[in-house]
């Protein structure tokens, strides 16, 4: 049995990735088939399938791929800056569709509602990011903002930048999220002391801390669900 040709367009129509997708549907693709779409061609004697399966292969799949930076990328032999800005144009859109259930004026429930929220946008992150929700009294999201990055061991995290950002929004109540990068979300005698710092000074505001989440590589630590955080 011969080899295929190494254009995808010289292959058999129901082997062609896109033609699949129009006549299958998209659930019919591997995820390196629909990795070829979105780069569309590939280089020299490669096609678009085989760079794309290099690509999951080098990277350990599309969460490895995702946290690639366009430079890194850009580093492989096929991927310029045009490839690159498409891959990371698609992971962000898929990260964003995910996250669109949480729209603004979405209620937050409890701990994994939050977490839901921010984790395919914390968990890979190579620093430390301090976030904050800000909410109605019916735990509505107002906004979401980073105030703060780098190590809180080493940054200044203002409760007073967090109240007044509090105020300006009428908000009722906040949560405080952090990610660790080594993966590991129990916290550090710096978190607790942190978070009781914020929690008091809010507390003079009138504005409660529901929660503290620390995000973890594929798990996360609520200081309200250990009781670490009284609630009115």
């Amino acid at each position: 049995m011969g080899e295929y040709a190494s254009k995808i367009t010289l292959w058999p129509e129901h082997d062609r990735p896109r033609e699949r997708l129009l006549n299958h549907g998209v659930d019919a693709l591997s995820e390196a088939e629909l990795l070829s779409i979105i780069l569309r061609t590939g280089t020299g004697k490669d096609t678009a399938m085989d760079l794309a399966r290099y690509l999951l292969k080098q990277f350990n799949g599309l969460r490895g791929l995702d946290t690639q930076s366009v430079e890194e990328l850009c580093q492989v032999k096929g991927i310029g800056l045009a490839k690159a800005a498409q891959i990371k144009a698609a992971l962000e859109l898929a990260k964003r569709l995910v996250q669109q259930q949480w729209h603004a004026r979405e209620q937050i429930r409890n701990s994994d509602d939050i977490y839901q929220l921010v984790n395919l946008r914390m968990r890979d992150l190579t620093r430390e990011e301090f976030r904050v929700v800000y909410l109605t009294s019916r735990n509505e999201i107002i906004a979401e903002l980073t105030l703060f990055e780098g190590s809180l061991a080493e940054s200044v995290v203002s409760p007073r930048e967090i109240i007044l950002e509090a105020v300006k929004r009428s908000a009722a109540s906040v949560i405080l999220l952090h990610n660790h990068p080594s993966g590991y979300p129990n916290p550090s005698d710096a978190d607790v002391a942190i978070t009781k710092k914020i929690v008091s000074a809010c507390r003079y505001a009138d504005i409660q801390v529901l929660d503290h989440l620390i995000i973890g590589r594929d798990s996360f630590y609520s200081f309200a669900d250990h009781g670490l955080i009284e609630q009115k």
